[in-house]
């Protein structure tokens, strides 16, 4: 098929147009979707530093709020662990090594109640078959950022030992609560100081910054697509007009 434009004639193939737009119109879509990321990303930093911003709450206030409206709230306060429930989170690499997220129940001696805690990473052995030895303290002074939402999609079962410390493949809250005898708030708080692990978690992982990179790289391939799709049928427009 032959069309003429701005004097300009083009050969375009029906297959190939198809082609070139369906390629063209997935690689937009993915530029938008950075973009509508970019915008969650800002407006969940804006939502974590305005409740950040009203300092830290205590085990009372923690027990007045839902799961939602805790989430992202600083926390402080003290209590022990509640020995021997400790879970392994499998598969968390920090500065290109292999380890393990150290989580624990804590209680408050005043009130009874559980929160979990995470208190950060430490480095797996060489042998997975040995879980590493922890040292952890009778009692804590909690003080980091409360998350209700944390687990990820995954295969499988999530629990992959028995006995305690337990590996686990995510943080299911639910799932972890119900195996402690008293109850817990469906809560994980992220130890930020005074832990014997390395604390190392992330709110935001991915910055807006790097959704506006990814999308302007979508959107300059879905041009340049479009481009050469367009060089394509320029040349062959020109051999057909040369018969």
């Amino acid at each position: 098929m032959q069309i003429k434009v701005f004097g300009q004639h083009f050969g375009i193939h029906k297959v190939w147009l198809l082609i070139t737009l369906t390629v063209f119109i997935i690689l937009s879509k993915l530029g938008y979707w950075q973009l509508q990321r970019a915008t969650e990303k800002t407006m969940q930093i804006s939502q974590l530093e305005q409740l950040q911003q009203q300092g830290a709450i205590n085990w009372q206030q923690l027990a007045l709020l839902t799961p939602a409206a805790a989430d992202g709230v600083l926390f402080a306060g003290s209590g022990h662990w509640l020995a021997p429930y400790i879970w392994l989170l499998d598969n968390r690499i920090v500065a290109g090594k292999v380890g393990y997220d150290v989580i624990i129940p804590v209680q408050n001696s005043e009130t009874n109640w559980v929160l979990l805690v995470n208190l950060g990473w430490v480095a797996a052995g060489d042998n997975r078959a040995l879980l590493p030895e922890l040292a952890i303290p009778a009692e804590f002074q909690l003080q980091g950022l409360i998350r209700s939402k944390v687990g990820s999609f995954r295969l499988g079962a999530n629990t992959e030992s028995e006995g305690w410390p337990q590996r686990i493949q995510q943080p299911e809250l639910t799932e972890m609560a119900a195996q402690l005898p008293l109850k817990s708030f469906l809560l994980l708080l992220y130890q930020q100081d005074n832990s014997p692990f390395l604390p190392h978690y992330q709110a935001v992982v991915m910055p807006p910054e790097k959704h506006h990179g990814y999308a302007f790289q979508w959107f300059m391939l879905a041009i340049a697509v479009l481009a050469v799709a367009l060089a394509a049928a320029r040349r062959s427009g020109r051999e057909n007009e040369q018969k």
